[in-house]
């Protein structure tokens, strides 16, 4: 069974310009609808409103983030931070 998108839930793009970039939901705009950040190129200042389905949920959670958004003390170091074990290293070269 795959984790449901909502508030705080960590997921990656799968369709736009955007695709495979890791985002953390900041909340739910209606059935269809939610908005998503990174910290860097995507802050909180302009969050993206992304379809549902364009996203996978990857299952890891930063709790308390639907607070924190709604009372306005998130901010982007906190999304960054919590985002960097997620993503994929860098390739090592081997020579």
């Amino acid at each position: 069974m795959k984790p449901e998108l909502k508030g705080g839930i960590a997921a990656i793009s799968l369709k736009g310009r955007d695709k495979g970039r890791i985002f953390v939901v900041l909340c739910e705009l209606d059935a269809d609808f939610v908005l998503v950040a990174d910290g860097g190129l995507r802050a909180l200042s302009r969050p993206k409103k992304k379809r549902r389905k364009h996203l996978r949920a990857i299952g890891q959670e930063l709790p308390g983030l639907p607070g924190e958004y709604a009372a306005g003390t998130l901010t982007d170091h906190r999304i960054r931070m919590f985002l960097k074990p997620l993503q994929d290293p860098a390739p090592q070269d081997p020579a």
